[in-house]
């Protein structure tokens, strides 16, 4: 079934209202929406990193002047949004950015979006069962992004080859890395959960902790203070940036650094990491550049499905940092389940007390264990009487 056939009618969904909020850069308006605003952004093929962000500020809508789900490949953002009953209208066009302001009040209802009575933009609303489509057909046309991700890695590798060869770029820091494990915290799929399930690996290890833009928040909320924050400054809050870790800017490969002067701003010192990679590929690499033995990755992607989901823009970067690190990267969920599995000293001394009941117990049913066990106790009774004539 092709989209033309899942336009919505405008009755479809219920109308919700809220003060607009609008953004580029989704991930900043991520940081800043309120709950019950309506989160106008300009994003195609809506990861799911991203939609979790925009989730978790509860919005009444959001409305999107892209198409959400392009059919370039199986994003999962969309399918997140609807499934936890947001409502969802796509490709509004750019001109939303001019016919709503910031701090407006506007309406939401069906596939349009209304300004008092005026009827700014529409699109297409979509849920469960349009999603689904898109995403199928999103699907049929793997192969081909597969094709353009070979191409795009062999590029990617020729423009960082001394990067990825030979380190060639990355900056020296004062964080000690060397011998040591390093955690690098994105804040992505079941990192809240990861982080619960490691705080006893955490307590043990005592990794260097490294926060990926608002991974660095998600560290401050589990109790833990990053040692190394890097990214490009977007998803951060100021507390994290003044908590004193070690700040590193990701820059462009050009020099430019958009996120510095907030920094700056903040009194902050920080260095710069130029890279046409990720922020979180960034951490890696430079986590295994400055000696770390093992690098523990919390709401980084794993499977296939969330690999795609990056775009083939941030597939390339993914996929060679971690051909690089090889056997030194694992995943957050791997490192839980073995360290899971270990004996527990509380485990080990219910061991103990259990051996000792059974001897204990053997001792008493027999002839010679009861007289053991009698003379045992004469003998701590003679000790306690003693005891209490010399000091009474």
């Amino acid at each position: 079934m092709k989209l033309a056939t899942l336009r919505r009618r405008s009755d479809a969904l219920p109308g919700v209202s809220g003060v607009a909020r609008l953004d580029r850069r989704t991930t900043r308006l991520a940081g800043r929406l309120n709950p019950g605003d309506v989160a106008v952004i300009d994003h195609v093929d809506l990861d799911r990193v991203t939609a979790e962000l925009l989730v978790a500020a509860r919005p009444a809508a959001i409305v999107n002047a892209q198409p959400s789900i392009s059919g370039r490949y199986p994003n999962l953002g969309p399918q997140l949004i609807v499934s936890s009953g947001i409502p969802l209208v796509d490709n509004v066009g750019a001109e939303v950015f001019a016919g709503v302001k910031e701090g407006t009040k506007i309406r939401v209802h069906g596939d349009t979006v209304y300004v008092g009575e005026a009827a700014v933009v529409s699109g297409t609303a979509q849920d469960i069962e349009t999603v689904e489509i898109l995403m199928l057909e999103a699907r049929a046309g793997l192969a081909a992004q597969l094709e353009a991700f070979a191409v795009n890695t062999a590029d990617f590798m020729t423009r960082e080859r001394n990067l990825l060869l030979d380190g060639v770029g990355i900056p020296d820091v004062r964080t000690n890395f060397t011998g040591r494990h390093a955690l690098v915290v994105v804040r992505g799929h079941d990192h809240e959960r990861d982080l619960k399930r490691l705080k006893h690996y955490i307590r043990e290890y005592k990794p260097v902790l490294v926060g990926v833009d608002g991974g660095a928040d998600a560290l401050l909320e589990a109790g833990l203070k990053p040692h190394v924050v890097i990214g490009d400054m977007d998803a951060v809050s100021d507390a994290a940036l003044g908590c004193g870790a070690e700040v590193i800017v990701h820059a462009y490969p050009d020099g430019r650094t958009p996120g510095l002067a907030r920094v700056q701003d903040l009194g902050v010192a920080a260095i710069t990491f130029p890279t046409s990679g990720t922020s979180e590929d960034a951490a890696m690499l430079l986590a295994d550049e400055k000696g770390a033995e093992l690098v523990v990755a919390v709401g980084s992607h794993s499977t296939l499905t969330e690999f795609l989901d990056r775009g083939r823009a941030g597939m390339a970067s993914t996929f060679l940092t971690r051909l690089r690190l090889g056997s030194k990267i694992v995943d957050a969920a791997t490192v839980s389940r073995l360290y899971r599995n270990r004996v527990s000293g509380a485990a080990l001394l219910l061991l103990v007390i259990a051996a000792l009941v059974a001897v204990v117990a053997a001792l008493a049913i027999s002839d010679s264990g009861r007289t053991y066990l009698h003379s045992l106790h004469s003998d701590w009774t003679h000790v306690v009487d003693w005891i209490q004539e010399k000091f009474s």
